[in-house]
């Protein structure tokens, strides 16, 4: 990126390791009727002292983003036409999109005078309250251009305001090493008040007495923070219910608090293959820096793909030359071929809005941000990055899932007095309705059993419709416990769903202290399911060693699973650890698993 563009767009965010991060874009979708708004006469490009200056430019407009040079009077024929581009990009961007005002569509840095940029900034408000929007003024820069006039860009984020409980919702695993601070962290998040330096904050996110009386924890939690359509944070300060946190917020971030402790690494898988974060929160302490299960973890979000970005806590309890040294600590394991990221300290807002946006556009950019839970110190930054955070996913792609059969991932079985048997999970595509038919399964045996929805919770409030991507509870009345688990799929009758005990999947061979041979037992993990399975061959080789990449049939030891061609693959096995995708399965049929002829105790029919 120019060094001008680095220095008017976060270039005191300092990118790690050399190189300036990519220039920022706007976001949302690309508009019908083609891209900006009106094109500016060029200049000569010469500064205001007479001599030559090339102008600073941001790279040409992508199919996101929202360029705008200048919205000053425009004639309702023009104002109904970017009313519309901004329904479109709100939609693309699924609720959300970013303005840049005194920009060219091609990227030139034009500016406005305080004036223009004035009467641009009430055209674009007038725009907003037409869509249903409120808009947030990100951050304003003076660009060097060829006028006596001073003049600034500005970026704006526009936001829907909340509709029906269609917020924006972005789920986020925390991951670290024991004691490292995350539920501190979340608790602090969440309630909206410090810690005391005592665990106090951490308290209300416990669910075990264990856990309380240790100080660790053991099992998954979900926290929400919510921010409104004007970037405000609303979270359970001023005694706020979560349904009144769901009523108020135009983006929603769940977070997924795992355990640190390495007994308990079984369970932080879980929670990274099933419930399917967007992003994953590496907390490390500043005083201990990488110790424990912090490598661990990192290898784990880096194996299934999740985009991370860093927190080191505790920042208060030491020197500033600790927590600069655990900075470069982790700055030498990310630029490690392994990892070949590029870290990004965040030091001020703008460095805040800068590393969200980069941070979405490169798989390769690693935020760190340094704060304390006890001081306060920087929590305003991690709030303003997750405000900002955009969804990785755009409509289309969400509406392609919506129209596929309805697939629920069955992760968590309760019963609750009253209600019945409840099922947690996520819907991985389709759309589920109250009072919906759908079959679950495989049983042991490979069977499907049919159920019905009779009422769904989203986020701890009762919710009628429940989209693809979206994580709920779902009752399901008087339906026999005992025959759930978890793993199984809750699927559309229509559906032919898929089952198998062997499959095979391409692998490389992470770890391993000897060699991998047939025979070997390993625990599976594939998305929700987690199974022991064998070794039954390996394709073109008798073992394997560390580093190594093979195609690996696999067993299930007890029963058929749900899989799917192309899933993410993770096992494991005392210190050996491999990943892969699924390959091929041998699939049992629908007439072989019983669907129509075995209606077994506790189901309802149709």
């Amino acid at each position: 990126m120019d060094s001008r563009v680095s220095e008017l767009f976060g270039g005191c965010c300092r990118p790690v390791g050399g190189g300036a991060g990519a220039a920022l874009r706007g976001r949302g979708g690309a508009a019908p009727g083609g891209g900006g708004g009106s094109k500016a006469k060029k200049k000569n490009g010469r500064s205001r002292g007479g001599k030559a200056n090339n102008p600073p430019y941001l790279p040409p407009e992508v199919s996101s983003g929202g360029r705008r040079l200048k919205l000053v009077n425009p004639s309702q024929y023009r104002f109904e036409h970017l009313v519309t581009q901004m329904k479109w990009r709100l939609q693309e961007g699924r609720g959300e999109a970013v303005y840049q005002i005194g920009v060219e569509d091609n990227g030139l840095l034009v500016g406005l005078s305080e004036e223009e940029m004035r009467a641009s900034l009430k055209t674009l408000r007038r725009m907003a309250e037409k869509v249903g929007a409120d808009i947030t003024v990100l951050r304003e820069r003076e660009v060097d251009y060829d006028s006596d006039v001073p003049r600034k860009i500005t970026e704006v984020l526009v936001r829907k305001v909340p509709d029906n409980q269609q917020f924006l919702d972005l789920r986020v695993a925390v991951l670290g090493n024991v004691d490292s601070g995350k539920s501190t962290l979340l608790g602090v998040l969440t309630q909206g008040e410090l810690d005391n330096g005592r665990g106090r904050a951490r308290l209300n996110l416990f669910r075990h007495l264990h856990e309380i009386q240790s100080g660790r924890t053991s099992s998954i939690s979900f926290e929400i923070l919510g921010f409104n359509s004007k970037g405000e944070v609303v979270n359970y300060s001023d005694s706020r219910t979560a349904e009144e946190i769901c009523e108020s917020s135009s983006k929603m971030i769940t977070f997924i608090d795992l355990a640190g402790h390495h007994k308990y690494l079984k369970t932080t898988i879980f929670g990274l293959t099933s419930y399917c974060p967007d992003f994953a929160m590496l907390v490390v302490s500043a005083n201990t820096g990488i110790a424990g299960t912090t490598r661990e973890h990192l290898g784990l979000a880096m194996a299934l793909k999740v985009p991370f970005f860093i927190v080191i806590s505790k920042v208060d309890l030491c020197s500033k030359a600790t927590v600069e040294r655990t900075v470069k600590q982790l700055e030498r394991i990310l630029k490690q071929p392994g990892c070949n990221k590029l870290p990004l300290l965040v030091n001020s807002d703008d460095d805040a809005v800068t590393a969200a946006q980069q941070f979405a556009q490169s798989p390769n950019i690693t935020p760190i941000f340094t704060l304390s839970s006890v001081s306060g110190e920087n929590l305003d930054l991690l709030k303003v990055f997750l405000n900002i955070l955009p969804p990785l996913t755009n409509s289309k792609e969400q509406e392609e899932l919506m129209q596929q059969l309805t697939e629920f991932q069955v992760d968590e079985i309760y019963t609750v007095p009253e209600v019945g048997t409840v099922v947690g999970g996520t819907l991985s595509s389709g759309i589920c309705r109250e009072g919906e038919n759908l079959v679950v399964g495989p049983t042991d045996d490979g069977k499907f059993l049919r159920l019905k929805v009779c009422s769904i919770q989203r986020n701890r409030s009762a919710c009628r419709v429940l989209r693809a991507g979206q994580a709920a509870t779902l009752a399901l009345g008087p339906f026999d416990r005992s025959l759930l688990r978890k793993g199984m799929v809750m699927v559309s009758p229509e559906m032919n769903p898929t089952i198998c005990s062997v499959f095979e999947a391409e692998i490389v061979l992470l770890f391993h202290a000897t060699t991998f041979r047939k025979g070997f037992q390993v625990t599976v993990h594939v998305g929700n399911v987690r199974q022991t399975a064998i070794v039954e061959k390996i394709h073109g080789k008798d073992k394997l060693r560390t580093g190594e990449k093979a195609v690996v049939c696999f067993r299930f030891i007890k029963h058929p699973e749900y899989l799917k061609i192309g899933a993410k693959l993770l096992f494991r096995e005392g210190v050996t650890k491999g990943i892969g995708h699924v390959t091929n399965l041998q699939a049992i049929t629908t007439k072989e698993n019983g669907l129509e002829e075995s209606l077994g105790p506790g189901q309802l029919s149709f």
